[in-house]
């Protein structure tokens, strides 16, 4: 028997097997492991996958609750070129948002995060930390060679 697990299930009014396919097609590694189709055969109810290997549960629940950026999924990239590639893609019909935020055209909130962010913050120097997150603030889209510079004076 396997032991406890854990995931994330969102709420989607019956759009959750297009997001499923679009957010496994821009994070590699990620993948469907399973679709249930509604009783009757009319669409799917729940999708089953997993992104960047944290699995998800994305429901066809209607039109009773909708996401709200008081929920967002964390996506932690090495460049700013595969930060602006995830950006540009989830942005689509999406709205940018500050600090990194965007909600993609489904409602789900997604924060993109160049991964040095965490290393300048950390920084023992509460002066450069100042500048780094003074920098972020005034940011839409984080901009990792922008923090670093930030973090120099």
């Amino acid at each position: 028997m396997t032991g406890p697990s854990i995931q994330t299930c969102l709420w989607f009014d019956d759009q959750a097997q297009e997001a499923a396919e679009t957010y496994v097609s821009l994070l590699p590694g990620s993948k469907i492991i399973q679709s249930y189709p509604r009783r009757g055969g009319e669409g799917v109810f729940l999708v089953h996958l997993t992104l960047l290997g944290q699995r998800y549960s994305f429901l066809n629940g209607g039109p009773s609750y909708r996401l709200t950026p008081a929920a967002s999924i964390e996506v932690h990239l090495d460049t700013q070129a595969e930060v602006d590639l995830l950006w540009h893609a989830l942005l689509q019909g999406g709205t940018a948002q500050r600090c990194g935020w965007l909600v993609d055209r489904f409602g789900v909130s997604w924060q993109i995060i160049p991964r040095s962010l965490h290393r300048l913050l950390q920084c023992s120097d509460d002066a450069q930390a100042g500048r780094v997150l003074q920098a972020m603030m005034g940011m839409v889209k984080l901009d990792g060679p922008a923090l670093e510079a930030a973090a120099r004076g």
